[in-house]
């Protein structure tokens, strides 16, 4: 009578009492507090990090629904996973719980009503449902609360920017809107990207939005969330088995480890833009063309001196129209005099090539321009630089935008944003790939001076035939 009596009040001990030879852990009992806070309506927004493996979809989706019907068996439940035989396996777990003879000792006036046969979409007897759906799916005539459990199926699905925004865009066009007033919404997850679900909700907190519960469950070594099953032992060998990155985010709930993952803070050295050595100085770029929003308009002037690579003497950044960024762009040449500029084949550069150099005879600032051809797989285009870091050759302007710079390498590649990494790969790639524009002398020369009268062309062919004539 006194175990009835506990679980009927307390979630950890009604998933104890309806499930055989389970063995809670400490992860299991913070979740559980939560669930029961839900359910004494003191939180309606409740986000739960936990690691894989780790019981949470036990307790959140199989037996949690279970309990909130029970509570009100008016109540509309919509669960939602990555996919929907997903979320109508857990429905089938549900469905059998409330039917189960532990449940029936518990609430005996709850039951499913005569026609519920389906796993993903049932009723009670007090008219109350359970409606199964994918992300994606449709949701006409639903409503209701709401439980997420795990929105991406997998790591690569959640590195996907596309993948990304459908999950966004479904959770604020479709699913949000069925959510009615004064019902909960409950996201049970592991983090796999700064920029995932988890990721967008906090920032839109931020903004003004949602209020939410955070409970990070980290998987630490020396205090194992679950040590029944996974001790100490266990999880330093998944730990050394598995992607540093992954297990930051997937373990420890934090996508993007202080230290960095494919770079590393202590590769990276500072220094004063103020008291660079002489050196050849170069320009990259990559161009955003949407205005106040997006991607970002990343322009740089770095310089390259007895294979060091000193980068962001000089920064921009913006969310412009190319107008904006071209007069940026050639501001700042004129204050370097860079020997070129390397910036991205394709169509931004056929769209603003023309008004580039018209631009820059009219200013008379000459720059030549080298456009390179870059892939799709930003990693596998950043390993110059990543090899070049690892040689301990990268300097980073200690500045405001050097810093951000250098923020952006270390959450490569989970960062939200990575505009100003793929404006430092070009320069990498130029090095790496020993570009005619870049030159490598012991001592570095003053750099050219283009004359006024020179036109664009006359300018190209004089850098041709000095750079030919071994002059740089």
């Amino acid at each position: 009578m006194l175990r009835r009596r506990s679980a009927r009040r307390n979630a950890i001990d009604f998933v104890a009492y309806t499930t055989p030879r389970w063995s809670p852990g400490p992860i299991h009992r913070a979740i559980c507090e939560q669930i029961d806070r839900v359910r004494r309506k003191e939180i309606d927004r409740l986000l739960l990090l936990c690691p894989p493996q780790h019981g949470k979809s036990q307790i959140s989706s199989r037996r949690a629904p279970a309990l909130f019907l029970a509570d009100d068996p008016t109540e509309d439940i919509i669960q939602v996973s990555a996919s929907a035989e997903l979320a109508e396996g857990f429905g089938h777990d549900v469905r059998n719980c409330v039917r189960s003879e532990e449940f029936q000792r518990l609430f005996p006036k709850v039951t499913l009503s005569e026609d519920s046969s389906a796993r993903g979409r049932w009723h009670t007897n007090h008219g109350g449902s359970y409606y199964a759906v994918g992300v994606g799916g449709q949701l006409y005539g639903r409503g209701g609360m709401a439980i997420i459990d795990d929105p991406f199926g997998t790591w690569e699905d959640a590195q996907s920017e596309l993948q990304r925004n459908k999950v966004w865009e479904w959770y604020t066009g479709t699913l949000y809107n069925r959510v009615r007033p004064g019902k909960p919404i409950i996201v049970i997850q592991h983090r796999m990207h700064e920029d995932d679900l988890v990721g967008r909700l906090l920032a839109q907190q931020a903004c003004g939005g949602d209020r939410w519960e955070v409970i990070e469950l980290p998987a630490h070594i020396d205090n194992p969330p679950w040590p029944q099953r996974y001790d100490g032992a266990a999880l330093a060998r998944i730990r050394q088995n598995m992607d540093r990155r992954q297990w930051a985010a997937l373990y420890m709930q934090n996508p993007t480890p202080e230290d960095g993952t494919f770079f590393k803070r202590e590769q990276f050295e500072l220094f004063d833009p103020s008291k660079v050595p002489a050196c050849h100085k170069y320009q990259t770029g990559d161009f955003a063309v949407t205005e106040d929003g997006g991607d970002w308009t990343e322009i740089a002037t770095h310089g390259y001196l007895n294979e060091d690579l000193y980068l962001a003497i000089e920064g921009w950044r913006g969310r412009t129209t190319a107008d904006v960024w071209i007069e940026q762009l050639i501001d700042q040449a004129e204050r370097q005099n860079p020997f070129a500029f390397f910036g991205e084949s394709g169509p931004i550069r056929r769209a603003i090539e023309p008004f580039l150099t018209r631009r820059m005879q009219e200013r008379s600032v000459f720059v030549p321009c080298e456009w390179l051809t870059r892939g799709k797989d930003k990693p596998t285009e950043a390993r110059p630089l990543q090899a070049m870091a690892g040689l301990k050759r990268i300097k980073i302007a200690d500045t405001e935008y050097g810093n951000n710079l250098l923020s952006q390498l270390l959450k490569f590649p989970a960062g939200k944003h990575d505009d100003a990494v793929d404006m430092a790969v070009l320069m990498a790639k130029a090095v790496h790939e020993a570009h005619p524009a870049i030159v490598k002398p012991k001592q570095a020369p003053p750099p050219p001076k283009w004359s006024a009268k020179q036109t664009i062309n006359e300018m190209i062919q004089q850098h041709s035939r000095k750079r030919r004539g071994g002059e740089w």
